[in-house]
This record gives C-alpha cells, sequence and structure tokens, in this order.
C-alpha cells in the first residue's frame, strides 16, 4: 500500500517525484503514440471533428493548441524514428521533441540530407537527460538556418512571419509576433504618430508608459479600420464588434453592481440578505445561474463574458439590434420562409449558439453557417425552430453522416450520435449549452 505524502522522509519525496515524472513523461509518449493511430484509423464520422486534435479538446481536458502540439508529434514521429526512441524512452522532452521536429520537417533550403541527419542527431544528444537546455538546441537551428537557409537574410525572409493571438484564463487577450523587417517598418510607420505622449488638456503630463501607449495605438488602429468601409465581408456582413447583452441589463443604469448582479427574478433578495448581521447569505437559490450560457451577462463572441459597466459603455455608441428571447435565451417572432438566413436571423442565431454549436467544437460565429435541421429541399423553413449555426466541416457532417440534430424543449439545439459513436445514441447538448450548472 502507497503511504500517505506526509509519512514519506525527505529521501523518499525526493524519489518518489522523480520517479512520477519518469512515468509522466512515458505516459505522454503512449498518449501521442495513441494519437498519431487514432489519426490513421479512426474515420472522421466516429471522431464527430476533422481530426483527433477537436476530439481530444471535446473530451479531455487538454486546450486547444496542447491538443494540437500532440496531433502534430504522432504524425510527425512516424517519420522520425530517432526522436519517437528518444520520446517513448522517457530521455527527451515533448518540448524539445517538438522543436527538433520542426526542425526536421523544415529544414534549411540548402542543408544537404546527410547534414540534415547529423545536424537532428547532435540536437537529440543536447536535449537527453536532465541537463538539456533550450537555448543550445535553438542557438543549433539559428545558425543552420543562418548558413543554410537560402538567399534571403532573416530580416527579409517572410517565410519566418508568425502571429499568435492567445485568449487568456482571466479573459484577456495576449499577442506575440514575429516579422520581417518591411512588415515591421510598416506596424512601427502606423503606431508612431499615434504613440506619442499626449499632455491633457490642462497641460497635466501623460504618465502612460511606453507599452501603453503602444496598446492604445494599436485599438485605435483597430477603431480605424472597423469603421471603414473597405473591408472584406464575414459571414454576409463587413467584420464589426458584436456585444450581446440583456435589456434588462442594459437598461440597469446604477453605478455600482451589488450582490443583486448574480440572483435571478425568483431569488432577488437572497443575494443582499444576510442570516446575521455579519454573514452573509448561503441560499443556493441565489447563485443558480452563476454558471450560465452567456445570457446573463454581457457577452463577445470572440472574447467572451464583459462586465456590465463595459458592457452599457459600448452600448452608448452602437448600432441596436432588437432580439426578444425567452427565459431560456432562445430568440422569438424571428421565423421566416425565405432560402437564406437573414442578417437579424444570423444575429440571433449568434445570440442563442454563440458559436459552431456542435458540442465540443466551438468555431467562433463569424466561420459558422445557418444549417437547415428539416432540409430546404425538403421542405424546410428558414425559421428560428429549423436553424442551428454549424461550421464548414460540422456542416458537412450533418449532411453526410448518421449524426442528427433538434431543437429541444429548451428552445436549443441537441445533438444525436450515430450508433457507431454511442450505442445508446444518447442526445448531447450544443457547445454553449454544455457544462456544469449549480442547481
Amino acid at each position: 500500500m502507497t503511504a500517505a505524502i506526509w509519512q514519506l522522509s525527505e529521501n523518499e519525496l525526493l524519489a518518489d517525484a522523480a520517479a512520477v515524472s519518469h512515468k509522466i513523461q512515458l505516459l505522454e509518449a503512449r498518449r501521442i503514440a495513441l494519437v498519431g493511430e487514432i489519426d490513421t484509423r479512426v474515420s472522421r464520422e466516429k471522431l464527430g471533428f476533422p481530426g483527433p486534435a477537436g476530439w481530444l479538446t471535446s473530451t479531455t481536458l487538454l486546450s486547444p493548441s496542447r491538443a494540437n502540439k500532440i496531433v502534430t508529434l504522432g504524425r510527425g514521429m512516424k517519420n522520425f524514428p530517432d526522436i519517437a526512441d528518444a520520446v517513448n524512452t522517457g530521455v527527451m522532452t515533448i518540448d524539445h521533441a517538438a522543436l527538433i521536429l520542426t526542425f526536421a520537417e523544415t529544414p534549411p533550403k540548402n542543408l544537404p540530407q546527410a547534414g540534415q541527419d547529423i545536424a537532428r542527431k547532435a540536437m537529440i544528444t543536447a536535449a537527453t537527460g536532465p541537463q538539456a537546455r533550450t537555448g543550445r538546441i535553438r542557438e543549433a537551428i539559428t545558425k543552420l538556418n543562418d548558413r543554410f537557409g537560402g538567399n534571403k537574410p532573416p530580416p527579409e525572409d517572410t517565410d519566418r512571419n508568425e502571429f499568435f493571438a492567445s485568449k487568456t484564463l482571466n479573459g484577456r487577450l495576449v499577442l506575440k509576433g514575429d516579422f520581417d523587417a518591411i512588415t515591421g517598418e510598416k506596424l512601427l510607420t502606423a503606431l508612431s504618430p499615434l504613440t506619442e505622449p499626449r499632455p491633457a488638456a490642462d497641460g497635466t503630463q501623460d504618465d502612460r508608459s511606453p507599452a501603453r501607449r503602444r496598446a492604445d495605438a494599436f485599438g485605435h488602429i483597430l477603431d480605424q479600420y472597423l469603421a471603414s468601409s473597405n473591408r472584406p465581408t464575414e459571414g454576409g456582413e463587413r467584420p464589426h464588434l458584436n456585444l450581446h447583452i440583456s435589456l434588462r441589463d442594459l437598461t440597469d443604469l446604477r453605478d455600482s453592481a451589488d450582490a443583486d448582479d448574480i440572483t435571478d427574478d425568483e431569488n432577488t433578495r437572497t443575494a443582499d440578505e444576510s442570516d446575521d448581521d455579519n454573514h452573509p447569505s448561503t441560499d443556493r437559490g441565489a447563485y443558480r445561474d452563476l454558471l450560465g450560457d452567456g445570457t446573463t451577462v454581457g457577452w463577445l463572441p470572440w472574447m467572451g463574458p464583459l462586465s456590465r459597466n463595459t458592457s452599457r459603455q459600448l452600448a452608448c455608441d452602437c448600432v441596436l439590434t432588437a432580439i426578444v428571447m425567452d427565459e431560456n435565451g432562445n430568440p422569438l417572432n424571428l421565423a421566416r420562409t425565405a432560402r437564406t438566413v437573414t442578417a437579424k436571423q444570423r444575429k440571433a442565431l449568434t445570440a442563442r449558439d454563440h458559436a459552431c454549436a456542435f458540442p465540443g467544437c466551438g468555431k467562433p460565429a463569424a466561420w459558422t453557417e445557418g444549417h437547415h435541421i428539416w432540409h430546404w429541399g425538403d421542405g424546410g423553413p428558414t425559421d428560428m425552430n429549423n436553424l442551428v449555426l454549424l461550421c464548414g466541416f460540422h456542416h458537412r457532417l450533418m449532411h453526410h453522416s448518421d449524426w442528427e440534430v433538434f431543437i429541444g424543449t429548451d428552445g436549443h439545439p441537441w445533438f444525436i450520435p450515430p450508433a457507431t459513436v454511442n450505442p445508446y445514441r444518447q442526445p448531447r447538448p450544443s457547445h454553449a449549452r454544455a457544462g456544469p450548472h449549480i442547481a
């Protein structure tokens, strides 16, 4: 029987931590191998996604970026057994394997095959064991790219350009970019006139940091772009900022957000009452809708929840589209019998589904299409209770597989998997409706 952690001696603590770390490495390697085999053998219909990454994200706690990394490793290591051996024996980390694999798959243009093999072997050796350092591997890759990478010097090589946009757990967006000199010059030129310190009208000094001024300038450039009429369309409309918020919250002009903000109509009194003078109420009913589906707070389709105060600030200068919703967040009075989804219907579908409704997908609403549950060609109307937002892949999946979708009694889409996925064909809620709810 395994001893409790608090019972272990110092030496046992150190030994157990090291042993567990090695086991985790081996399990990581096995997961990569399993996913690689899934990628080869399991059909898209059974997965319900274009590949294993979406399935992993929807069935495990993995983030999309981590799932994609595992799939990439599973595919790549089949072609490079030496990298796979180092990972499978637990002597090299997954991160180092990914770095070396990227080099192996996209070597410098003028590096001969023999040189590629020698360099890869040297990197694997450098990445082996506890003394491995990422810096040494990156240094080797940089030297090889500079020497054998072709005629273009690094500052002029647009093939190296990358731009990352990652949403954080607290709802912010972190940007990271690596651009060629010309693209960089364009960006800095556009930012320059907007990043100068600007004293207030009364002469007070601009105390914003340079980083803050650049961030404000970047936001200003985005405002100007979105206000321009010369933009490509997406989902039938030019890109613009969309905010979903209930009329009750929009018209509530109280400056302070008190406990009423997390109550429902049946329990508005419980959150600001107390069991006694010193202890707040613990009535669970007051928090019943705490884990909702985005209908009880301001909601941005890309970034998610937004505070009421900031939502009302945005609403001060906007074009308002009124969409009547029932108690379940289902749009009402938008039935139409035209072939195509109208602009207002699309707004209503976005308010209801938020994104691709297929369970576990959640692709942004801007990348989705309106799917007729009862097909138009078979007499199905273009009504809200016959429409669901689906990304391109899942739209095709619904048309060419045994997956089914229906609008439930709650007014939201529910999906029935084929018997090959779930023998009992148990319905699954749409992506935006899945998850925990406080009872």
